[in-house]
């Protein structure tokens, strides 16, 4: 029997600069350290175009490669990130106000921004006895289970929301919210109230109240949280804090309530 022809090398199929992208993607919260074969197995390319790719990056400051052997994300790419008026710069402004709501709760504060289908969180205040959440600065999680992502959500364009509410809603515990209808209540109720409270969705111990962030234009860019135990929640209570957060944020950013609501 004839064995039908092979088809296109791995390496062949995209062009040279998804091929360094691939590279660069294969490093991850969970992978932040790889050897050059666990770049390859991650990248999809073979040993020696991997080789060839991670040297051109590591030469220009994208990847460093330790004692071990083992490569890792470059500080050249950390000076691109900050230049992203989502990222750093956001961040530098927001911080006095996550520390003023900070020191009001005594919380886990956090900021965020929206990628897609996903919510990134930018920052992230601690409490040494606040309730433990899983998450961290780069972390990412599905815009309908956190509080910030809801406050997001709410403000995206009625196609996108849409499009969201069609598609799979992943679960994390019995409490998370998988039912579309359910969920474009909340957002409804999101814009109603200008917060969001997200209760035991990630984990059963935990709820939080999130606020938008806007820019200058009145579009939301981010939004505010804090993360706070379940069994102590007081939504009432904190939902003035957040709000007063996110306003201080948006009016750092150059929003003007009067110019608009």
């Amino acid at each position: 029997m004839v064995s039908p022809p092979a088809g296109p090398h791995p390496d062949t199929v995209r062009s040279a600069p998804g091929r360094l992208l691939a590279v660069l993607g294969a490093f991850d919260q969970e992978h932040p350290a790889l050897s050059l074969t666990d770049i390859g197995r991650r990248a999809g390319l073979s040993l020696s175009t991997a080789h060839r790719l991670v040297g051109a990056l590591r030469q220009w400051g994208a990847l460093e490669r330790d004692e071990r052997g083992l490569y890792h994300v470059g500080l050249r790419l950390w000076e691109l990130a900050a230049l992203a008026p989502r990222g750093p710069a956001l961040r530098q402004i927001a911080l006095p106000y996550l520390e003023d709501l900070y020191e009001a709760t005594h919380e886990n504060v956090q900021l965020a921004v929206r990628d897609g289908s996903e919510v990134v969180y930018i920052e992230w205040l601690s409490g040494r006895s606040a309730v433990g959440v899983h998450i961290r600065v780069g972390a990412r999680w599905p815009l309908h289970a956190t509080g910030v992502g809801l406050a997001l959500l709410a403000h995206c364009g009625v196609a996108e929301q849409e499009e969201y509410c069609a598609g799979a809603l992943a679960s994390f515990t019995p409490y998370t919210v998988t039912d579309a209808a359910r969920l474009r209540r909340m957002l409804a109720e999101v814009r109603r109230t200008g917060v969001a409270v997200s209760s035991r969705q990630v984990t059963e111990d935990a709820l939080s109240v999130a606020a938008p962030v806007r820019d200058p234009a009145g579009t939301v860019v981010a939004a505010v949280s804090v993360v706070v135990p379940y069994a102590d929640a007081q939504v009432p209570v904190l939902a003035p804090a957040v709000r007063l957060a996110a306003r201080g944020i948006s009016r750092g950013l150059g929003w003007r309530p009067e110019r608009h609501p």
